[in-house]
């Protein structure tokens, strides 16, 4: 853990120093060697979290995109155990950062005990990843001329099989030069949905003001209703003179309002350092 009680106040590993575990207030020990991050470990084998995974250098970046006071927040549970949320910002989403694989039932557990959480899934901790999910979302289709959100095909890519169905929003981080690619929730056939995300977008909806994180709500709801509205529009005979355009449902209107449509561009499959959008892989945006 980054954190634990020194003293009754919140403090990082330093050598030499004791502190009391966040979760269960046993004693913990800084471990300060030249090998791993500095962090706080239980004495002995105790673990209060079984939903704990040690922390990387990954883990810690992510963190600290965030203020200190949103990291490893301890939830309570009802037997007198806890769990503690890598963060939890001021508008209630609890943001969960995922470097190994984790059983599906766990996956589930976590989802229906935060309820209003994200994953954010280190998807370029294998080479095979980052290209499988690069190469599903290139030779995915637009579901609206124009638009970066797409319906791609996992049965080539792991990772969106494994993750595919879950209930709530899962973002995969390709590397630091690259968009997130964000997997719609509840998609669970040969099919998924995904739709790419500058990082640099989603910290600043979590830690912006109450108008601008709502603007990250209304883009993890209004995205399910334009998929909704796609899925269930009438088949129309193909027609030269009137092709079929994008559903006029208030659904989509309401997205396409918000979220005016882009050029999309072709995500980096084998170079995450040379940006994912030529041109554009510093833009805030990337709807």
């Amino acid at each position: 853990m980054k954190f634990a009680f020194v003293n009754g106040q919140r403090h990082e590993a330093e050598p030499k120093l004791s502190g009391n575990c966040l979760g269960c207030g046993n004693p913990m020990t800084a471990k300060c060697g030249a090998l791993r991050l500095w962090h706080w470990a239980h004495k002995g084998s105790h673990l209060c979290d079984p939903w704990w995974e040690s922390e990387t250098d990954w883990h810690r970046a992510w963190k600290d995109q965030f203020p200190v006071a949103w990291q490893e927040i301890r939830h309570p549970v009802d037997d007198g155990s806890c769990h503690i949320a890598d963060v939890r910002t001021d508008q209630g989403w609890v943001i969960e950062f995922q470097h190994s694989q984790i059983r599906p039932e766990e996956r589930r557990s976590r989802e229906a005990f935060y309820s209003r959480m994200i994953w954010v899934v280190n998807a370029n901790r294998l080479q095979r990843d980052r290209a499988q999910l690069a190469n599903a979302y290139n030779n995915g289709v637009s579901l609206v001329p124009g638009s970066l959100l797409r319906k791609a095909y996992a049965g080539d890519c792991r990772a969106l099989r494994e993750w595919a169905g879950g209930s709530t929003p899962i973002f995969f981080d390709l590397g630091r030069d690259q968009p997130l690619m964000y997997l719609l929730p509840r998609t669970e056939s040969a099919s998924v949905y995904v739709h790419p995300v500058a990082r640099e977008q989603i910290i600043e909806w979590h830690r912006s003001p109450e108008s601008k994180a709502a603007e990250f709500a209304i883009f993890v709801t209004e995205l399910p209703q334009l998929i909704g509205a796609f899925e269930s529009r009438p088949v129309r005979p193909p027609c030269s003179c009137h092709p079929p355009g994008p559903p006029q449902t208030p659904a989509f209107l309401g997205w396409h309002t918000i979220y005016a449509a882009k050029q999309p561009h072709e995500v980096d499959s084998a170079r995450p350092s040379a940006g994912a959008w030529p041109g554009t892989a510093c833009r805030r945006t990337a709807y």
